[in-house]
């Protein structure tokens, strides 16, 4: 009798399951568990090479649940012990090497997690998608013109002209007009939708010169390459009308019982240097690099806590010098420091308490969209809500998530962790770590270095480079 693909999935799972490969997502009581001699433990998922074998052989279908499987056994066993995209080369402020560029392509379709077949992958779509601002005509010129760098990645160079005539016409009249009047400065805001439109041909004369040029040449590469500075010129400027939009004096609402923690109002951004720990270089795509260099957007609009709590952090230099703890395939973690303590060991919230070592630690903080404000110190199935898409997801690749102990929603402290997403591990609505665990920020510039960001490697340093006026004490 044939036998359907979910069957077919639940057999393999539960045939992998048995050999202690993997332990299903629905499983709350995930422990270590013994492979042959190998303990897997944590974030860990290391499979034996016999499963490998077995792995390759099976259908692409078979081999995506197995993978979702491995990362929901990782995670459920904790990011933990206590609290256990693309690059841009137009940016000069962090010295990110112009050779490097994402594996990843964007896609705007999906604007979170939850729902829908394709994902958008953008860490600097899915930031704007974040702000609080409910202006329609802004929200339907995004897609519009992130789609169009879409198409430039496809050579889909009609359907990208046809983006930029588009973009343009949404760009005058009545909804330009609405568009200033939702902004803070309305002056300002007119200025920026005049400099997108002007932006509009640089990038259709790059088009067109792309459209008329033969497949595969050097001028075909030449205009590609223009195509795409231009749209990102242009999609800078879509991040600066929409940062105005959000209403003056915004504050996310936060419960009382968390005053005494550090909070972020608003965004900050983050600049890390990394070095590998035996002195080499980083290898990223057989290119070479003497150090990594990342920067990071911290959220505070969708984890005033948790994003408070790293920005404190990082100002007070608790991650300068330290290494990288886990590198597996599935997540690059740190923040576990030297010592007995878990975390960082500091002045505990009244309402949390302290860990064993007298770590502060930070409530769970969950922002699903539709709702005013996060839920603190449960899950989004504690809650009932399982599935439901959540304000910022684990879709783009070296998306930051705060770690705890999994069946502790109150232990996290200061360890974090990089996603390195794949879409076979998180596919769309079905994505196993949002509601689990806060997504805090995303790495929008230099996120390719995480592929060879291993164990052992050193922050040579981390510094908050901007937004730090938005980081709040406790009184």
């Amino acid at each position: 009798m044939p036998i359907s693909q979910v069957a077919a999935a639940a057999a393999l799972l539960l045939a992998i399951g048995s050999s202690a490969a993997f332990v299903p997502p629905i499983s709350l009581q995930a422990r270590p568990v013994n492979l042959d001699t190998t303990t897997i433990t944590a974030l860990h998922a290391s499979k034996s090479s016999n499963n490998r074998d077995v792995e390759a052989s099976l259908p692409s279908f078979l081999r995506s649940a197995a993978a979702t499987a491995a990362l929901a056994a990782a995670i459920w066993s904790g990011p933990s012990v206590i609290v256990g995209p693309a690059l841009s080369s137009s940016s000069s402020s962090t010295n990110i090497p112009s050779g490097i560029t994402s594996a990843l392509v964007a896609n705007a379709k999906e604007m979170a997690s939850g729902s829908g077949s394709r994902v958008n992958k953008d860490p600097e779509s899915l930031l704007r998608y974040g702000l609080p601002i409910d202006n329609k005509d802004v929200r339907q010129l995004q897609p519009v013109i992130e789609e169009i760098r879409q198409d430039i990645s496809t050579k889909r160079k009609s359907a990208a002209m046809d983006g930029v005539k588009k973009a343009r016409a949404m760009m005058k009249g009545k909804a330009a007009d609405k568009m200033t009047k939702a902004c803070k400065e309305p002056t300002k805001c007119a200025a920026i939708l005049d400099g997108m439109v002007a932006d509009l041909d640089p990038l259709e004369a790059a088009l067109s010169e792309s459209l008329n040029a033969n497949r595969g040449s050097e001028q075909e590469r030449k205009a590609q390459d223009a195509a795409y500075g231009a749209q990102d010129k242009l999609q800078k400027k879509l991040t600066d009308l929409e940062e105005q939009m959000v209403p003056s004096g915004y504050v996310t609402p936060v419960p009382d019982d968390y005053a005494d923690l550090p909070q972020l109002r608003g965004r900050a951004t983050v600049e890390m240097v990394l070095k590998k720990g035996d002195g080499g270089p980083f290898d990223v795509e057989g290119t070479n690099y003497p150090e990594a260099r990342m920067k990071m957007i911290i959220d505070g609009y969708t984890a005033p806590v948790t994003g408070g709590n790293f920005i404190d952090l990082v100002n007070k230099g608790f991650y300068d010098k330290m290494e990288i703890q886990r590198s597996d395939g599935f997540v690059v973690q740190t923040g576990d420091p030297s010592g007995e303590a878990d975390g960082y060991v500091g002045t505990p919230s009244k309402s949390v308490g302290a860990g064993k070592h007298g770590e502060r630690l930070i409530p769970l903080e969950t922002f699903l969209k539709g709702d005013k404000g996060p839920f603190y110190e449960t899950t989004m199935e504690d809650e009932g809500r399982g599935g439901q898409a959540t304000v910022l997801p684990f879709s783009s690749y070296g998306a930051m998530g705060w770690a705890r102990d999994e069946y502790e929603p109150n232990s996290g402290s200061s360890q974090f962790f990089w996603l390195l997403f794949d879409s076979d591990l998180t596919p769309a609505g079905k994505n196993v770590l949002d509601g689990r665990y806060p997504v805090f920020g995303y790495v929008v510039e230099g996120a390719d270095f995480l592929r060879d960001t291993k164990e052992g490697d050193i922050i040579v340093s981390a510094k908050v480079t901007d937004g730090i006026k938005n980081l709040i004490q406790p009184k």
